[in-house]
């Protein structure tokens, strides 16, 4: 089985919905439609274009991140676009159970109590099925400063996690900051969330806290002497072994990092995860291949055994996502 654990999808009518809210400037919920016949055509396309075209067997879908607008005001707007945004994914899945499984957006308001996001997830996961959710380490997009994900403030989010025993896929947002890049902000804060973690040494009040990191682990692996001196020397850590607490996807579109990744972190915390639809749905001109493409990539290291392909197409996101059947 080929599993995506690292995907998104346009949302049906949620544009239309998502601009009026922004219009009105939520003075009012409004009720939320969402065609099925046009959504079932949606979903259908996605599976035989972007799925069966390139062999994924299924997807984790999630909301597009940058949709979700965590910092933006009055603060209502982004709980409604958010629970929106859960239910049409909900119904993606119920279209196309054998192909899809969701994971939750909550609804990170940065202004409000940690303790406020965590009825969605409850009801995404409890009534909707979902198997999993995304977490934007800043929700302030660049507006202000959020406590990194060692602080205690987040503690209240992982307790349910824990409690519910479902993992978070680390995905950042965007960012308003004019001086930034906005990949480069995906990059940032996937880095800073692991050592902010490792620092605080969460897992150790958190063991059982299941963290994926989106775009293979920022630019950690990459780095990975500089942090194994800085831990080491500064709080006598072994960085490799905190590193190994958490998970990663292979969001990544060129075989020399994937090697890296494999190499650094070991296949058995690595799941299969395209972001696709993406930002590596580019066709490379000195290719003439999609970048997002990367089952065969993968597949053409040499070196994996068929254990380690097993483990990242397959075996390690159905341990992370233990709620997937």
């Amino acid at each position: 089985m080929i599993i995506d654990a690292h995907a998104h999808t346009n949302g049906g009518n949620l544009g239309n919905y998502k601009a009026g809210l922004l219009s009105a400037r939520a003075l009012g919920q409004g009720n939320f439609h969402q065609d099925e016949e046009t959504l079932k055509k949606a979903v259908d396309n996605h599976v035989k274009t972007i799925m069966d075209d390139v062999g994924t067997d299924i997807q984790f879908i999630s909301p597009r991140p940058f949709q979700l607008m965590h910092s933006e005001t009055p603060t209502k707007l982004v709980h409604y676009y958010c629970e929106a945004s859960n239910d049409v994914d909900a119904m993606t899945v119920k279209m196309a159970p054998t192909r899809y499984r969701a994971v939750a957006a909550i609804p990170q308001v940065p202004t409000e109590p940690v303790s406020t996001w965590i009825p969605e997830l409850e009801r995404c996961v409890n009534d909707l099925g979902m198997i999993g959710l995304l977490i934007n380490p800043d929700p302030y997009e660049g507006k202000a400063t959020f406590p990194g994900m060692g602080d205690e403030i987040w503690f209240p989010l992982y307790e349910k996690m824990c409690q519910l025993d479902v993992p978070a896929l680390i995905h950042s947002a965007t960012t308003v900051n004019p001086w930034d890049y906005y990949q480069n902000y995906f990059i940032t804060t996937e880095t800073s969330c692991i050592l902010q973690m490792i620092e605080k040494r969460v897992f150790n009040t958190f063991p059982n806290l299941k963290i994926i990191v989106s775009h293979g682990g920022g630019s950690i692996p990459y780095q990975i002497g500089r942090w194994r001196s800085n831990f080491g020397r500064m709080m006598g850590l072994d960085f490799d072994e905190e590193l190994h607490k958490f998970y990663f996807d292979t969001g990544l579109y060129n075989v020399e990092s994937l090697e890296l990744l494999f190499k650094i972190v070991g296949t058995d915390r690595c799941m299969f995860g395209t972001e696709n639809p993406g930002t590596g749905t580019y066709r490379w001109p000195r290719t003439g291949l999609m970048l997002d493409d990367t089952k065969p990539v993968i597949e053409s290291i040499e070196w994996l055994s068929d254990q380690d392909k097993k483990n990242i197409f397959e075996d390690t996101a159905k341990k992370a996502f233990s709620r997937f059947k």
